[in-house]
């Protein structure tokens, strides 16, 4: 496991503490857990952090209608297996997040439009890596969801673009 990989399980266990949080609720309880471990918080490499791991799906997003705002949440990914930092256990107390039910169908939705166009996109630019790691996040998405869901299309041709 890779250091990225072992931060951004950290940062889905932080969000499963709460169910969703905002990008911006998730950088401030990482700024706040940051304080209780000693540290400082580097608000650059919080948001970068956040930004791979939605990138390499540890975290999903999907609108959440709040009121009468629609925010965008991240939850745990396909590929993570969330984990809880020293301290994180104290957020919940810490932070005041209103208690909300995050729509599973909305979050597989956009998880799989979001697969898909990623893998057009990785096909396009012939990125071996990230076809890769995108074929591996297909069979993923399949045991993640809370629905059943078929992704053999974009696996197929993943496959195929690799095969070549």
């Amino acid at each position: 496991m890779t250091a990225d990989e072992a931060l951004y399980d950290d940062l889905a266990g932080v969000v499963d503490l709460f169910d969703g949080l905002s990008t911006r609720e998730l950088e401030r309880a990482l700024e706040e857990l940051a304080f209780k471990q000693g540290r400082d918080a580097d608000a650059d490499a919080l948001a970068a952090a956040v930004d791979g791991a939605v990138s390499d799906y540890y975290l999903a997003t999907a609108t959440h209608e709040d009121g009468e705002d629609d925010v965008e949440l991240v939850v745990p990914g396909p590929v993570a297996f969330p984990s809880l930092p020293e301290n994180a256990e104290d957020l919940p107390h810490i932070l005041d997040v209103d208690d909300r039910t995050v729509d599973e169908s909305a979050v597989t939705e956009a998880t799989l439009s979001r697969l898909r166009e990623d893998a057009d996109a990785a096909v396009e630019t012939g990125d071996e890596g990230r076809l890769r790691h995108l074929l591996d996040v297909t069979y993923d998405v399949e045991l993640w969801a809370s629905a059943d869901v078929d992704v053999s299309s974009v696996r197929s041709r993943l496959e195929s673009e690799l095969d070549e």
